[in-house]
């Protein structure tokens, strides 16, 4: 268990719901902190940014390898240091949309993509930060953030548990206390099958920390498995709407089905309570509605309990259904009114 500014993460609270704004705003503050509102209305506990510039994530370049070319990929045919530019945060916009989040109630924090963007974050007093999955493997920026001792959550998509592991010594390593893993399947959108949320229990025993889910399939049904699964922590990319087009808004929540996710990944938490048989308190009363023994016809003294006379009925105030077999063919010791629940002084 671990805390971002005065929010605990861990199994015993709630979980931990990120939305991911990324470039959904589509080149517009108005936008940006309208989706901030978005994500409060919704009950979302954190509001997510990324900080980089095209320049900080690779060359203006056209030919070659700097084109997407990929034909499954929703990007295919667009130029990697154009798409960057159209998809990137302003810097000058975090001040205003930290201010709102803070507003609102929301944590607010960031992905940073080199090491300028986190002294840019640095200055306005971030509580955390969160390493993509692209960057898992960039160890020179993971000691970057370690550096400022701030609780740091990584996304592994792609990565091998050797690239989790060195990730995570290398955080730890240079001073980072509080470290969080997100599953994730780099794909966008991800399919339900390629999510393999069996590996969250597994992950956080082996890594010894606090595991979530950065999830890009569509709806919360993966999200609220992951839950189930022991996830802490629920990240989903966020949009106003789907319609309105963006790099990312294909595969983002809208603000209906974020706020399904926050009250259902928060019941699916709750459900998991411990191991338990038998009632528990809030079914006591119910027991009495169970199936017993009653007596279903007028009886006297010596008459002989069969079929016809002693029924299995509701409610359950009368000897246990599991005694019938023994009880036929035994003898009432006293007269006996029909509705009368069975028990042992009634017999002869």
């Amino acid at each position: 268990m671990f805390a971002i500014a005065d929010l605990q993460i861990g199994p015993g609270h709630t979980p931990f719901v990120i939305a991911e704004m990324s470039g959904n705003h589509n080149q517009s503050l108005d936008r940006a902190l309208d989706i901030v509102d978005a994500a409060a209305d919704a009950g979302a506990h954190a509001i997510k940014l990324q900080t980089y510039t095209a320049d900080t994530m690779t060359l203006a370049l056209t030919e070659g390898e700097f084109t997407i070319k990929d034909p499954a990929s929703i990007w295919v045919g667009q130029n990697m240091h154009a798409l960057y530019q159209q998809a990137h945060t302003p810097w000058e916009w975090h001040a205003p949309i930290m201010a709102r989040a803070k507003e609102r109630g929301l944590l607010c924090f960031s992905s940073p993509f080199d090491e300028s963007s986190v002294d840019f974050l640095e200055t306005l007093n971030v509580p955390a930060y969160k390493i993509a999955s692209f960057e898992c493997i960039d160890l020179p920026l993971i000691r970057k953030v370690a550096g400022t001792g701030k609780p740091m959550i990584i996304s592994t998509g792609m990565a091998t548990i050797a690239e989790i592991a060195e990730a995570v010594d290398a955080a730890r390593a240079a001073g980072c206390k509080h470290v969080a893993l997100l599953k994730c399947t780099s794909t966008y959108p991800a399919s339900p099958e390629n999510t393999n949320i069996k590996t969250i229990p597994h992950m956080r025993e082996l890594f010894g920390c606090e595991v979530g889910l950065s999830d890009h399939t569509m709806g919360v049904g993966a999200s609220i498995a992951a839950v189930a699964m022991g996830a802490s922590i629920i990240e989903k990319h966020f949009t106003l709407s789907r319609a309105d087009g963006g790099v990312d808004s294909s595969f983002s929540l809208e603000p209906a089905e974020l706020k399904c996710l926050v009250i259902e990944s928060e019941r699916a938490w709750q459900s998991l309570g411990q191991i338990k048989y038998g009632p528990t308190l809030a079914e006591e009363k119910a027991r009495s509605r169970r199936r017993s023994l009653y007596i279903a016809q007028d009886m006297q003294a010596g008459d002989i309990l069969t079929s016809a006379n002693l029924r299995r009925i509701r409610p359950g105030h009368g000897l246990a259904p599991k005694y019938y077999e023994l009880l036929l063919g035994r003898k009432v010791g006293q007269d006996v009114p029909k509705g009368t629940p069975l028990s042992w002084d009634l017999l002869g």
